[in-house]
């Protein structure tokens, strides 16, 4: 009996230590997981409850878009009369929408009105949460983002020097800042330049091998951390993995894999969702 006993405690503390150690990766494979079950069962207060249990371990994670399952749970616990925290709850929203596209916040004025936040105060958070953003960040990869769509990418040696340049740059900044995240560069940069961190990452994984490595390794960190998305960093690799004629490993691009039960597991890994395709 104590053998069994002790052999469940270890099994547990595995557990506990494998879930700590991947940080956000196991936010976003139980969050895939109550997605999967509610798409497939459609049992709302089931939803909202598992999300209110995840939400209660995990602050939303701060990679791109990721303030959208959050927003979802929220609007459906409105909906149906459960406690999601409120003004509290509302207001860490209104923080992590403020980067995005300007506009989006205002779909939010509703709900935030029923709790007590009015016009004027959500207007206050937004300005506020955008005026934290890393201006000196902004300035930089507002620069690099255009440097980066220059002339089209038609020019291939142009192509490769600026996307050497711009590795360097995100080298620099998560040495001195971290990762660039949405909640400090934003989305929108200097003269509406559109800073998609995902199309950035896909350069850098094709074009700059020398960089490829650091980036493999200290990326991931930042994936666990819930700063760079599962989506980001795989199609980084997966980029990388194309480029020098294998096959792609997380299966971000529907092409060139074919073990899709490997792929599928190579995604979990990470924290993505499952895919069903698999191309020959």
């Amino acid at each position: 009996m104590k053998s069994i006993l002790f052999k469940l405690v270890c099994i547990a503390f595995l557990i506990f230590t494998f879930s700590s150690c991947n940080g956000y990766i196991t936010y976003y494979n139980k969050a895939n997981t109550i997605d999967r079950k509610f798409k497939a069962n459609h049992d709302t207060i089931a939803f909202i409850k598992s999300y209110d249990k995840l939400f209660k371990k995990y602050n939303p994670p701060q990679s791109n878009f990721a303030f959208s399952k959050f927003e979802t749970y929220i609007a459906y616990a409105d909906k149906y009369g459960k406690n999601f925290g409120g003004e509290e709850s509302l207001y860490k929203l209104l923080d992590l929408v403020a980067p995005y596209y300007s506009e989006h916040y205002k779909t939010l004025l509703p709900i935030c009105a029923k709790y007590g936040i009015d016009s004027l105060s959500v207007e206050r958070k937004i300005a506020s949460s955008k005026n934290n953003l890393n201006k000196r960040l902004i300035d930089s990869f507002s620069v690099a983002f255009s440097r980066d769509q220059q002339l089209g990418r038609s020019n291939s040696l142009n192509t490769v020097k600026n996307d050497r340049i711009n590795a360097k740059l995100l080298k620099w900044t998560i040495e001195n800042y971290g990762y660039p995240s949405p909640q400090k560069i934003g989305l929108i940069g200097n003269d509406g330049v559109f800073m998609p961190m995902l199309t950035f990452m896909s350069h850098i994984g094709g074009n700059v091998p020398e960089y490829y490595p650091y980036f493999k390794d200290v990326l991931l960190k930042y994936v666990k951390s819930g700063e760079c998305s599962p989506n980001e960093y795989g199609t980084m690799i997966d980029r990388h993995e194309y480029v020098n004629k294998r096959e792609i490993i997380y299966g971000e691009y529907l092409f060139n894999f074919s073990g899709l039960k490997k792929v599928n597991r190579k995604r979990r890994s990470i924290g993505l969702k499952r895919t069903r395709n698999a191309v020959q």
